[in-house]
């Protein structure tokens, strides 16, 4: 599917579960939901949304609850999964769809993953970028986070556990702990530091609210695309080698060498032919 170069971005705000949540959307066509990561915002897919558009597709990029000029709710159990797969639905029904092929990239990755195994009818495709898809279940994940780290290292999700301690350490300069984040995270190098998340509060929430879904695989066409130099898919290597069962839909899984964490702007036009190829397809 092919169209000519369409208009400028358009900013809207939506009603959501959320309260407000702010989108950027450029092109017409089938509907195609970007959800960034931490610590970002819609901007982390400034080069997907033209190059989606050109192909004939509605490229809308949210700010995630909590983010950017989407709500902020102060409240840790507002940034529940199940809480950020609904602002998801309501998005694409604010938009007056009734389906979308739904992309996530780091954070966004496993909202993405959940968004297209709670709702299937909606969501009837899923690309996952950086963080590979695990299945809901397994040890509850901050004693995961607690073997990872070890006794003499914490490990960076364990380290903003507690409200307020991450904080401290940021706010002063975020523009500069910013900068060390994303330069740490990409290319040629190994990730250190850490990140103020809500949404990593609530994961041992998550685990309890996703406890049905134990195990469960996404069936739905799937596209895969990680850093080959991105701690992410080395730590989740063995959920990569399970998707001939998790991933039965799975088109294609593609590990881009020399590449790290943010692969969407550190390689975007060989992610933006993947993507619209593999749309394409779907």
């Amino acid at each position: 599917m092919r169209s000519e170069p369409t208009a400028a971005l358009r900013h809207r705000v939506v009603e959501a579960p959320a309260g407000r949540l702010h989108l950027v959307e450029q092109g017409t066509g089938p509907l195609v939901l970007l959800v960034h990561g931490f610590p970002e915002s819609w901007y982390s897919w400034r080069h997907q949304l033209p190059a989606l558009a050109a192909a004939g597709y509605r490229a809308v990029a949210i700010d995630v609850r909590g983010y950017g000029r989407s709500s902020r709710p102060a409240a840790t159990d507002a940034y529940r999964m199940l809480d950020l797969v609904e602002d998801n639905v309501a998005v694409v029904h604010a938009l007056g769809e009734e389906n979308a092929v739904i992309v996530g990239h780091d954070w966004g990755s496993n909202i993405a993953a959940a968004s297209a195994l709670l709702h299937s009818g909606v969501f009837r495709a899923v690309a996952l970028l950086s963080v590979p898809y695990a299945p809901p279940g397994g040890p509850r994940p901050t004693e995961v986070f607690d073997r990872i780290g070890g006794p003499e290292q914490e490990f960076y999700v364990s380290y903003f556990q507690e409200p307020g301690r991450a904080e401290a350490e940021i706010e002063p300069d975020v523009r500069g702990w910013l900068a060390g984040f994303y330069a740490a995270l990409s290319a040629d190098t190994m990730p250190v530091g850490s990140a103020p998340d809500p949404h990593y509060r609530a994961m041992d929430r998550d685990w309890e609210d996703l406890a049905p879904y134990r195990g469960a695989p996404i069936g739905q066409p799937s596209l895969f695309i990680g850093g080959a130099l991105d701690a992410s898919t080395t730590w989740m290597s063995d959920a990569i080698d399970a998707y001939p069962t998790t991933l039965p839909g799975l088109s294609a899984s593609h590990l881009l060498e020399g590449c790290g964490h943010w692969i969407q702007q550190e390689r975007p036009d060989e992610v933006n032919r993947l993507l619209t190829d593999w749309l394409a397809l779907t």
